[in-house]
């Protein structure tokens, strides 16, 4: 029998390579899906270009004099910069400011009365069983349908019954009633969503039906009650029609108001310099609310869109 003769110097041959398929469908895999990530990041920075650069263009017109807003735009127009548009529209010609300060408060106080409301309504309709319960959350949902032009007059003669015309509480209550069929919808598909289990355990510890609102859901229905917010407050902010019809005071006038009597001036000369810095004034308190409450707004639409 042949026995294996050892090579010079002691050592042993090198054994064959053996393939290694996973190791290379993981390369693979992990190949694919960095070229994905490369395209999923040029794909949303494109996007963002597109969301962003009127944004942008706004900004830039707004800091140009009034001459040259309507003007073809050339590369000269931008060193002509400047922030007198901003200056005089908040200055004594124009006075903005309290008809900024008019949208905030209107805006603000639209927001946290339908939250309010919205949250205790979809707290009823969730977790109390009553009959009719289904007939009074569809024609909540009915109300969604009617427009505000249909309801015009009785809302008018209403609102000078209880001496609320030419008043930003009475907006704010009219505001709220227009938002209070999504609030209602969105929080109570949020209340639904949250395990009985949970309201089980607080009424065994004792809690009633306030505390087990405020200290127990409240932390878990906050993306519905944020996007409920949201929703309000955009609408209160850029609402025009309501409140033409239901104010009569220039110092009580809303900043959309405003600006459409900007936009009309005197003898029809339009300052679109003015113009143009108002809608960017107009702009930011939306764009900074979204962008604080993006990942609660998001989540909120997708519970208010689960059926409960």
């Amino acid at each position: 029998m042949r026995q294996a003769v050892a090579p010079v110097g002691g050592t042993r041959p090198s054994p064959r390579q053996v393939p290694d398929p996973a190791g290379r469908q993981v390369a693979r895999l992990h190949s694919r899906r960095k070229g994905g990530f490369y395209l999923y990041l040029v794909a949303a920075s494109a996007l963002a270009f597109a969301f962003a650069l009127p944004l942008l263009w706004a900004i830039v017109r707004s800091l140009e004099p009034s001459v040259l807003a309507t003007a073809s735009p050339q590369a000269a127009d931008f060193t002509h910069l400047t922030a007198s548009n901003y200056s005089g529209l908040l200055g004594p010609s124009e006075d903005i400011g309290i008809n900024l300060a008019n949208s905030v408060i209107t805006a603000l106080g639209t927001a946290g009365l339908t939250v309010v409301l919205s949250t205790l309504a979809g707290y009823g309709l969730a977790r109390f069983h009553f009959r009719g319960a289904g007939i009074v959350f569809g024609s909540i949902l009915l109300a969604l349908m009617i427009p505000f032009q249909a309801v015009l007059t009785p809302l008018f003669l209403e609102l000078h019954f209880f001496h609320l015309l030419n008043s930003l509480l009475g907006l704010v209550l009219v505001y709220s009633t227009f938002n209070l069929p999504f609030g209602v919808f969105v929080m109570r598909n949020t209340f639904s969503q949250v395990p009985s289990e949970l309201l089980d355990s607080a009424h065994v510890d004792g809690a009633g039906v306030m505390s087990t609102l405020v200290r127990v859901l409240r932390p878990l229905v906050i993306p519905g009650m944020a996007t409920t917010a949201i929703y309000a407050f955009l609408y209160a902010w850029n609402e025009f029609l309501q409140a033409l019809t239901f104010l009569t005071s220039d110092n009580l006038f809303t900043l959309p108001v405003k600006l459409f009597n900007v936009e009309i001036a005197t003898y029809g000369a339009v300052n679109f310099g003015y113009l143009s810095a108002g809608v960017v004034i107009a702009m930011v308190p939306c764009v900074v609310l979204y962008l604080a409450l993006q990942r609660y707004y998001v989540q909120g639409l997708v519970s208010g869109a689960v059926k409960g």
